[in-house]
């Protein structure tokens, strides 16, 4: 009887430790998926994380069944990944799915930069692994959680010369609606838009383009891409990509879902601070990327926003002040 029972006890420990075990609850977060889609599982380059895939599925199905959203594709991105592979390729974060016709694409994309505010606070990111995150107004941090996308804005940047002529830089921008920590999405002018910026350097004159101001002139830049690195908040893509992009979700909003949530970083810092691994309390984390921040954070808009208005007072410009215009361009 005795051997029966330590038999039993022994059995019984098996379960509770596998049950516990991260392959455990990986495979239950991927039960149920077509076999197409499980060979895109994993944490390794171009892979998607059970966790993230699993949210990301539930949001959209859920949305459907609501009449949200009609798209037979939805999106999901990992902002724990880094910006590049070992390799010194693109980091592959975000990714397209289309269970209709079983495809799967992960591309680059970028995260929040967030902000040194010196000598009060610092959330700022480093280009290759996101550690802070936030929904606070004016962190240009990223916020995990539930987004359905929304209208789509075109809006002029400046000219820039391509082929010996100037052009137009015309950038559109994807708004997102959110829920939750995401609520505030659209206070924030969270979206997806191309990772190109026009950085201004004088104003050209030229009455005749549509685009000129009052006094007959246009800003004048160059274009700088910064595909797979930081942005103020929003999810950037190539320019390539977003094109695609754009296309699959004109007249058809579809949801998004980016991982980490404010509870999963949360987690992640507790277990880091026990001196436990995170994985092997079943949580997720790209594991070279929390090697280089030791530790996530999550600033809680309740937190921080107060903090960013004080500073703002504290270097508002003094009265009547006015920015300096553009100088003139000379020789472009």
């Amino acid at each position: 009887m005795q051997l029966r029972s330590l038999l039993l006890h022994i059995v019984v420990m098996i379960i509770i430790a596998l049950l516990g075990s991260p392959r455990f609850s990986a495979a239950a977060q991927t039960s149920g998926l077509p076999a197409w889609l499980q060979a895109h599982v994993g944490t390794g380059e171009g892979q998607i994380a059970p966790v993230v895939l699993q949210r990301a599925r539930a949001l959209y199905l859920k949305k459907v069944r609501e009449g949200a959203v009609s798209n037979p594709c939805y999106f999901a991105m990992d902002a724990t990944r880094p910006s590049t592979s070992r390799r010194g390729r693109l980091g592959r974060r975000f990714y397209i799915i289309c269970e209709a016709d079983q495809s799967f694409r992960a591309i680059s994309s970028g995260y929040g930069s967030g902000r040194h505010l010196r000598g009060i606070a610092n959330f700022a990111n480093g280009r290759q692994c996101a550690k802070n995150f936030s929904n606070a107004e004016g962190s240009k941090l990223t916020t995990g959680g539930g987004y359905v996308t929304a209208e789509t804005r075109t809006s002029f940047k400046g000219y820039y010369r391509v082929a010996g002529k100037m052009a137009p830089f015309l950038r559109s921008f994807l708004q997102f609606e959110g829920e939750g920590d995401t609520a505030n999405a659209r206070e924030r002018a969270i979206g997806g838009h191309p990772a190109v910026v026009l950085r201004w350097s004088c104003r050209r004159k030229d009455a005749d383009s549509p685009y000129a101001d009052d006094d007959g002139y246009v800003p004048y830049g160059r274009l700088t891409n910064y595909t797979g690195g930081r942005s103020n908040g929003c999810t950037s893509w190539s320019p390539s990509d977003s094109e695609q992009i754009f296309a699959m979700v004109k007249d058809k909003p579809t949801t998004l879902y980016i991982y980490p949530e404010s509870g999963d970083i949360d987690a992640v810092a507790q277990a880091v601070k026990a001196g436990r691994s995170p994985s092997r309390a079943g949580l997720y984390w790209n594991a070279s990327c929390l090697r280089a921040i030791r530790s996530p954070k999550f600033w809680p808009k309740a937190t921080l926003e107060p903090i960013i208005a004080q500073y703002r007072k504290d270097h508002a410009p003094p009265p009547g002040w006015k920015p300096r215009p553009l100088p003139i361009c000379r020789g472009q």
